[in-house]
């Protein structure tokens, strides 16, 4: 520990000569990686007390764009330290601004300037950062209900729903002997309604669809396979 916080002390003292760099110090040996999680390749490993020039973090302060020597890649935030008000702390949001160091991004533009000379520098499609999708709504349904009965050979199944501004939706389909029908209508919020009725049959294999629109118009269409 002692020897830590006399790296440290050093770190502190020489902060202005590395720009715009926060020197900092490792505190474990801890792989130097070439992106901000542990499914990235190891550029290297640095070793505990060695001091490293740091260019910022991801937002949140959970892994931090270094340097060592000719070496660059990224460490969790957690295996450095530097000295604040005297003493040497972890990487926090709250410390990480104090210090001076700034939130930044990881993206191929710096895969491209750092590892061109690496083995697996032609993998960035497999290595790049995944998408992040929007979390799905949340369902405008307040209202749902199904079932299924079947009897003597045939079945028949219904379901409905009623939607958070007043409109409603329901369907039945019932199936016998190869046959089946299916209706589906819908009613909106406003009172305007639309349906289809689908019948098929297995044995002539065709099916006659007929739509009925909101203004009451409506029209039929018969295919076959």
């Amino acid at each position: 520990m002692k020897r830590l916080f006399l790296a440290l002390a050093t770190v502190f003292c020489l902060s202005s000569a590395a720009g715009a760099a926060t020197l900092a110090v490792a505190t474990g040996n801890v792989n130097l990686r070439a992106g901000p999680s542990t499914a990235y390749p190891v550029v290297t490993t640095v070793p505990a007390g060695v001091q490293v020039a740091t260019h910022g973090c991801l937002a949140g302060y959970t892994w931090c764009d270094i340097s060592m020597g000719a070496y660059r890649g990224w460490v969790a935030a957690t295996y450095i330290q530097v000295v604040y008000r005297g003493a040497p702390v972890v990487l926090t949001p709250a410390v990480a601004p104090a210090v001076g160091l700034t939130v930044v991004t990881f993206n191929k533009v710096y895969w491209d300037t750092y590892y061109a000379a690496y083995p697996w520098y032609g993998r960035w499609a497999y290595y790049a950062p995944r998408p992040v999708y929007p979390v799905a709504p949340a369902a405008r349904v307040n209202s749902y209900n199904g079932s299924v009965q079947c009897a003597n050979g045939s079945c028949t199944a219904a379901r409905s729903a009623t939607g958070i501004y007043g409109g409603s939706a329901s369907q039945s389909r019932t199936c016998s002997g190869g046959d089946c029908t299916s209706t589906r209508s819908a009613t909106g919020p406003y009172g305007a309604s639309a349906s289809r009725t689908r019948s098929c049959s297995g044995n002539t294999q065709s099916c006659t669809v007929t739509r009925t629109g909101p203004a009451g118009n409506s029209g039929t269409r018969t295919f076959t396979r």
